[in-house]
């Protein structure tokens, strides 16, 4: 292993000049969307047929059929191992209970006698889900995307997962389990820019309804589905390799940091694994750290080319202020803060999908049982999106409540600004209420 090391100490940079110099991954979707095009019109025009063979191809099993029964989610749940029950059940009560926080209430403003707003929010009816299949599985993810949209009041929830070899073309049993827990009865073995397309346009052949909402990571092809039926469809973000940042000083624990690292270097070989901080003797301490758990842990393969990768480094800074104006810059899924002033820190922060505070609030806590949802953005949307949530299932809607004497006093005003926009109708639909009164 040999982490890059970039070295600012001596650079004052603007926010532009700091983008070109942060590590990131390589992953352009664009050059994917070719590929998820002809994917996506495949089962437009194929349907079922089209994901089966999809399934063949790139998933190398074909599934006996592509709905999962109800039965079978109702056999993985009750074969699920004990204490997964145990953890995926305390996930879903806390993942709930924070999303809870997310809903707002009605809100009424009165701007005078008989003239009123009402700002509501409703959820969208129905949300496709898509859960990733391959390096790893996620029952998490499945709670991630679930709950928040019951707890909007999501009426229709689907559910898509990639078919597994091993289990023979079906979900694999885990996620289907989770589904179950959460009562889910609607889920799909399709998987990538197929299962993007089948939710954003519906396969009658499987009573499968188009959605409103698709949600989920998955790889740089149900990225490109996902840009491709966007405004067909709302989508949560075009998800890409998972990203830590950890901003750390002289106090951090060389070993908590190399940890939480390596955590998320193991998901994938694109994954970013970034520590900044000021500390020349801490980024050492790390380094050596790194080498050693990296030498023990079960995905040293996988990790070792992440953290070699363009995408991982350890930057040395000047101080806590470059560092948190590097972070900003870099915009990261996933940011730790572990110095000794973390709170001065973070008031520092303004661009991240997750703040973990602290030395003991790991990455690990948030993507399970923190309560916080895990679905985030990544490379650099967290300067002008956010991670899932029940918000994400929501939508503001006005409600506007006038009387008759209230809209009387703004008549002269409405016909004013109509007639200067050249728009006189507009005027005349409001003095049409007062013509014989």
């Amino acid at each position: 292993m040999s982490l890059n090391t970039i070295d600012l100490r001596a650079a004052t940079l603007s926010r532009a000049e700091l983008s070109r110099v942060i590590p990131r991954a390589q992953m352009d979707v664009s050059a994917a969307s070719a590929t998820a095009f002809n994917l996506i019109e495949d089962v437009r025009e194929r349907g079922e047929q089209a994901l089966l063979d999809q399934a063949e191809r790139l998933d190398r099993v074909r599934p006996d059929r592509v709905r999962i029964h109800a039965d079978e989610i109702t056999r993985a749940t009750r074969a699920l191992e004990p204490a997964v029950r145990d953890a995926l059940e305390l996930a879903i009560d806390r993942v709930r209970t924070a999303s809870k926080a997310q809903v707002p209430p009605p809100i009424m403003t009165e701007l005078g006698d008989g003239a009123e707003i009402v700002q509501r929010w409703q959820p969208v009816n129905r949300v496709g889900l898509y859960v990733p299949g391959g390096k790893a599985v996620y029952p998490s993810s499945v709670i991630m995307n679930v709950v928040p949209a019951q707890v909007a009041g999501v009426s229709s929830v689907a559910l898509a997962s990639p078919p597994q070899r091993n289990f023979g073309g079906a979900v694999h049993p885990t996620i289907l389990g989770a589904a179950g827990l959460l009562g889910v009865d609607e889920v799909y073995a399709m998987g990538g820019a197929g299962a993007i397309a089948a939710f954003a346009y519906g396969i009658p052949d499987l009573g499968l309804d188009p959605v409103d909402i698709i949600t989920g990571p998955g790889n740089v092809y149900v990225a490109a589905a996902k840009r491709a039926v966007r405004g067909m469809v709302g989508i949560d973000s075009e998800a890409g390799p998972t990203e830590i940042l950890i901003i750390a000083d002289a106090n951090a624990d060389p070993q908590l940091v190399a940890a939480d690292l390596l955590s998320q270097a193991e998901h994938d070989e694109l994954a970013a694994a970034v520590l900044v901080t000021d500390s020349e003797e801490l980024a050492d301490a790390v380094r050596i750290e790194l080498a050693a758990q990296l030498a023990l842990t079960l995905h040293s393969e996988r990790a070792g080319i992440a953290l070699d990768g363009q995408q991982s480094a350890i930057v040395l800074v000047s101080d806590m202020v470059a560092a948190a104006a590097l972070s900003n810059a870099y915009g990261p899924e996933h940011l730790e803060i572990q110095t000794e002033e973390s709170g001065t820190v973070m008031d520092m922060i303004d661009n991240a999908g997750a703040i973990f505070l602290g030395a003991q609030s790991p990455v690990s806590l948030g993507d399970y049982l923190a309560g916080s949802n895990h679905v985030l953005p990544t490379g650099g949307q967290s300067r002008f999106s956010s991670g899932l949530g029940a918000y994400t299932f929501l939508r503001p809607q006005q409600v506007i409540r006038y009387g008759h004497e209230a809209l009387r006093a703004l008549e002269p005003h409405i016909v004013a600004l109509s007639s200067a926009e050249d728009l006189p109708a507009h005027g005349a639909a409001v003095s049409a209420r007062f013509r014989n009164n």
